[in-house]
């Protein structure tokens, strides 16, 4: 007689949290944030440059907003999450579930399992925040997402070059109806022949895709990932592109990093 076993599904993660969305379409908005550990990108003006590796910890607040933090291992097991969302979840506080990184998509098996059960839980819509490189992994988890905000890498900013992937991604998007937007780090070294191809490839795809530019906030000296510093670019700079963008897009936005203004990392 064999014993079937069931093996349940984990996640490493960083951080479970509430605070105000900084960036993209949903700016202003009150999320309860999920932090997956990993990334196998390695952008230079990478911020959260912790997420690259799985720690052997993660930090889960214990009320919304306060920064309670309590430090549990990883990695961590569906049940337990979910807990941990239902503990974060006060009646009309939230407006969607972030779920951020690293690269959330690595862990794209987990997700298939957890979203459907979180939705049920929160009635809360879903977002994800991703690099756009990983469309397989997408399709994983696209029947339970609300909306999908695709960071789009410049090669001249990120050291990254995924045009394809990112095509593929946005397309997948677009086809299964999703609110959609693509996030755009822009820096002092950013080459506007990139900037002008992103807009294409958007339009190519649905010119009703709202785009937004970012400048980038510099890191402290000690945060730095390359010997150059990662500059934020001048105004000018950010006008022009603007302009050179609109030509291809009707949308395109430039928003600062709001959540670094307000204290809300």
């Amino acid at each position: 007689m064999t014993v079937k076993t069931t093996v349940q599904p984990t996640a490493r993660l960083i951080e479970v949290f509430s605070a105000i969305q900084g960036e993209g379409l949903n700016v202003g908005t009150r999320q309860l944030f999920i932090r997956f550990a990993l990334c196998d990108l390695r952008c230079h003006f990478c911020d959260s440059a912790h997420t690259w590796n799985a720690p052997a910890t993660c930090r889960i607040e214990l009320t919304p907003g306060l920064r309670d933090f309590e430090i549990h291992s990883n990695p961590v097991s569906l049940p337990i999450l979910i807990q941990w969302v239902e503990r974060q979840n006060l009646p009309c506080l939230h407006d969607s579930i972030s779920l951020t990184g690293g690269e959330p998509l690595l862990h794209a098996a987990f997700l298939k399992e957890f979203l459907p059960q979180v939705r049920s839980l929160t009635n809360l819509p879903i977002y994800l925040e991703s690099g756009g490189h990983r469309p397989e992994q997408l399709a994983m988890v696209l029947p339970y997402l609300d909306s999908v905000g695709m960071d789009l890498k410049l090669p001249s900013v990120s050291g990254e070059s995924l045009w394809t992937e990112h095509t593929n991604f946005l397309q997948l998007c677009f086809n299964t109806h999703l609110e959609v937007f693509v996030k755009i780090i822009i820096s002092d070294n950013t080459d506007p022949a990139e900037l002008e191809r992103s807009a294409a490839m958007v339009a190519d795809v649905s010119p009703d895709i709202p785009i937004f530019l970012q400048p980038v906030t510099p890191l402290a000296a000690s945060e730095q990932l390359t010997e150059t510093p990662v500059l934020a670019p001048a105004p000018e700079k950010v006008l022009m592109w603007q302009a050179l963008m609109k030509q291809f897009v009707p949308q395109v936005r430039v928003i600062p990093q709001t959540h670094k203004m307000l204290n809300q990392l």
